[in-house]
């Protein structure tokens, strides 16, 4: 039996397999009007496909906790009723097919507020239509030239925290089986944990302890309103590339700070880290290969026992199959490989000798 294909557990919800399917903004959603964020017949097809396909959990684009919180306006959101009903007919699809729903819930900070990424993809001003004031945890820009976020308030913190919560809670009642708060890619979590992004001198800022403490409060938070028996994920950069390239003076977040919040994280009911990497600072030299992430997810899952999922560059089944026999991840998140194959999980079972589930509309054809 494929290791690829083996069933996985956490607390009490079963997996059917390990091949899954990587949060990847589609960008897709109505900008404005009752309709904004909400998932439309674009997401549908996108997430179904992979149902059909075998991937054993989907989880969706980072889903806004706020409108504030969209990375752009055509971002998906989860903050309002009407977003949750439409999210039922993607999650009842993909339990009629085997599959794990699973949520990214998000707040992009001071990343929000950009255009379309084929329309450029740069900064919205809060002055310009389509545009909003960004926040991040301290007055700085993204990039040279970018409108300056304004800085979070304690209060302000407050309210996103609560607002995790909320989305949590309509993120369960749009059936969905796995939360995972995103705290990578230099979206708002990722800024507080940086002090490349992160100047603050009050709680929030300065040591480990003050630069990790919004992440432990939301996960907190969205722990206390989702079921015991349901799993929270957390995605994680494990490195922003910059302290740890020797050639970059920046200081930023690093692999060993990884492990240390891994534990906390594990200790405050966290059940799967989600390792990736970088998206914090523009100008970063990454050292791009196959699998090039993986060595981060084994460190942690390694070194504090916290199941783990590895992404990037995880292109083909033999390459993912020896990621889970070698103990680098408990589970493969694909992005790229899922957008060029839906039925990237389908294929990859015969070629290991696994199964999936096979549609009865398809019969033996596939």
């Amino acid at each position: 039996m494929s290791a690829l294909f083996e069933p996985y557990t956490l607390r009490s919800l079963t997996v059917p397999n390990r091949v899954w399917m990587a949060p990847m903004c589609q960008y897709s959603a109505e900008a404005s009007g009752p309709d904004a964020g909400t998932v439309n017949d674009w997401h549908f097809a996108h997430y179904a496909a992979r149902a059909v396909g075998g991937t054993g959990l989907v989880l969706t684009e980072a889903t806004a906790i706020s409108p504030e919180g969209r990375i752009s306006p055509s971002d998906l959101g989860i903050w309002n009723d009407r977003q949750v009903e439409a999210f039922r007919r993607v999650t009842d699809f993909l339990l009629s097919q085997g599959t794990v729903p699973g949520i990214q819930l998000a707040h992009a900070g001071r990343k929000a507020s950009t255009d379309l990424p084929w329309r450029g993809g740069t900064p919205i001003g809060a002055g310009e239509p389509g545009g909003w004031q960004t926040v991040a945890p301290s007055p700085l820009g993204y990039d040279e030239g970018d409108p300056a976020p304004a800085e979070l308030t304690v209060d302000d913190i407050k309210k996103i925290v609560d607002d995790f919560a909320a989305a949590a809670r309509r993120a369960l009642a749009a059936g969905f089986q796995v939360a995972e708060v995103h705290g990578a890619h230099g979206y708002l979590i990722g800024q507080f944990l940086s002090p490349h992004s992160n100047h603050r001198t009050d709680s929030y800022g300065g040591s480990f302890e003050n630069r990790t403490r919004l992440a432990l409060e939301v996960v907190d938070a969205v722990r206390a309103v989702w079921p015991e028996e349901l799993p929270v994920f957390f995605r994680i950069s494990a490195t922003d590339w910059l302290t740890e390239n020797a050639d970059d003076a920046r200081e930023g977040w690093t692999a060993d700070e990884t492990v240390r919040l891994a534990r906390l994280l594990l200790a405050h009911g966290v059940d799967l880290l989600d390792v990736s990497t970088g998206g914090l600072a523009p100008n970063t030299r990454i050292p791009v290969e196959p699998g090039y992430q993986v060595p981060f997810a084994e460190r942690v899952r390694t070194e504090t026992g916290l199941p783990v999922a590895a992404v990037g560059l995880i292109t083909d089944a033999v390459q993912a199959e020896k990621i889970v026999t070698d103990g680098g991840a408990d589970a493969v998140l694909l992005g790229r490989a899922l957008l060029r194959d839906p039925y990237f999980a389908r294929r990859a079972s015969r070629e290991l000798g696994g199964e999936v589930r096979t549609p009865d509309q398809y019969g033996r054809a596939v």
